[in-house]
């Protein structure tokens, strides 16, 4: 009887670790590689809304970017909570401010698209632009792009093209395009000045 009632305990001793385990809250590393990735969302769906408590009380409570960012896009689309863009659009913001370059891109593209705020692609340059001066691959390419259209100040192609010139991309259709984009930026600049911004070292990133 006393074999039969340890190996019960144990069952219930490792299915209560189990649930644990899958409820864990994403780790800074994951949920960063979840947003470029763009399956954040699908996560918090998959995980059964588990956790949404501690998402909210990260991003309210702890005022940590990547999850305000997180708890932003959540009440976006109404993801696990009821749907309220205006306090999603805040706390993307919030995330913004705090230097969150993913922050920074996914408003960009907001303004880029009109989604969920009147459409305003310059202001979407002036969001764009210190994540691609951070690193931000995808946010150097619609800076591009939005150069491109003919957004943002001519002052300022130089070093769009510059950076993006300059980045390592993740694969062969990232490159293709980035390579298209450059080519309609230098379209609309004096080759000597194309020439200068191909070089690696003029600027400081």
């Amino acid at each position: 009887m006393l074999r039969i009632i340890l190996v019960l305990l144990a069952v219930i001793s490792f299915q209560a670790q189990a649930e644990l385990e899958a409820i864990d809250i994403y780790g800074d590393e994951e949920l960063i590689s979840l947003i470029r990735s763009n399956q954040y969302l699908q996560r918090v769906k998959d995980d059964d809304c588990q956790l949404v408590q501690d998402i909210e009380a990260r991003a309210e409570v702890l005022q940590q970017p990547m999850y305000q960012f997180l708890w932003g896009e959540m009440l976006n689309h109404g993801v696990c909570v009821e749907r309220h863009s205006s306090r999603g659009m805040k706390m993307l913001q919030t995330s913004a401010d705090q230097g969150s370059a993913e922050a920074m891109l996914r408003l960009a593209r907001y303004y880029y698209q009109g989604n969920l705020v009147v459409k305003d692609r310059n202001r979407a340059v002036n969001y764009v632009i210190p994540a691609a001066a951070n690193g931000n691959v995808k946010a150097r390419i619609l800076l591009v792009r939005l150069f491109g259209e003919g957004y943002g100040s001519p002052r300022d192609y130089e070093l769009g093209y510059h950076w993006l010139y300059n980045s390592y991309f993740d694969d062969k259709a990232q490159h293709t395009e980035a390579m298209s984009l450059l080519d309609m930026l230098a379209a609309k600049m004096p080759e000597s000045i194309v020439r200068r911004a191909q070089q690696s070292q003029i600027y400081t990133q």
